[in-house]
């Protein structure tokens, strides 16, 4: 049957209407994006306020905060939209700002390894599924190359010297697993906790592009006016 943008999605666990407020942790913590916006955004007026990179960062995790409460609100295709997209845009802007301002790549080559990493990321689901069928873990999946680029970029940072970015990374990247494991189990544990655990997803997620945030603002123009807090 054809499907319009307004047709309902119930992914999560705590979910159990069709009501604006069905699933209100899932809604109300991704305040913790929009707090790890606002701390970024001070931490970068703090160090000068000129790094127009880092503070294309910040607006986009306010983004993703505002876009995950409109799909866990509204739960419907053209809200699930206003969730992806923003996470996305992270992403390969945070893997293209690492690859030029920690590894020091140039353009170049910092574009094609950018554009390189999102066609993995575009068949890594198919590939995966092609060795473990029916094996989604929730959707969290599609997240795994994100997890992956963190500890390889991470690792590159600390064998090429740059340790306060690389440490950043690979803490980011745990945390990032941990975050993951909650997303997976969400669905998996709701006999035995209805209200699931998707919020914590939410709430570690933050944690982990607040640290990314910091690190790039860290790592910014060296003649910002006072060193990240």
């Amino acid at each position: 049957m054809p499907t319009s943008w307004s047709t309902p999605i119930d992914n999560y666990c705590e979910r159990i209407g069709a009501g604006f407020w069905a699933e209100p942790l899932n809604a109300i913590t991704n305040g913790a994006f929009v707090l790890a916006a606002a701390y970024a955004f001070f931490l970068w007026r703090w160090a000068g306020g000129r790094d127009l990179a880092a503070l294309w960062l910040i607006a986009v995790t306010a983004a993703v905060g505002i876009g995950s409460f409109l799909f866990h609100t509204f739960a419907n295709r053209w809200s699930v939209m206003a969730d992806v997209i923003p996470i996305a845009v992270f992403i390969y802007s945070y893997f293209l700002l690492a690859l030029r301002r920690y590894l020091r790549l140039g353009w170049v080559a910092a574009v094609a390894v950018t554009v390189l990493f999102g066609l993995f990321n575009s068949l890594f689901v198919r590939l995966w599924l092609g060795v473990f069928p029916g094996l989604t873990l929730n959707g969290s999946v599609s997240y795994f190359p994100a997890a992956l680029a963190l500890v390889a970029v991470g690792a590159l940072c600390l064998l090429r010297d740059r340790r306060v970015a690389g440490r950043a990374l690979l803490l980011a990247a745990v945390v990032f697993a941990v975050s993951l494991l909650f997303r997976s189990i969400d669905d998996a544990l709701c006999s035995a906790l209805p209200i699931g655990t998707h919020f914590l997803w939410h709430v570690l997620n933050a944690l982990v592009l607040l640290i990314l945030m910091r690190a790039a603002i860290a790592s910014g123009p060296a003649d910002r006016a006072k060193p990240v807090r």
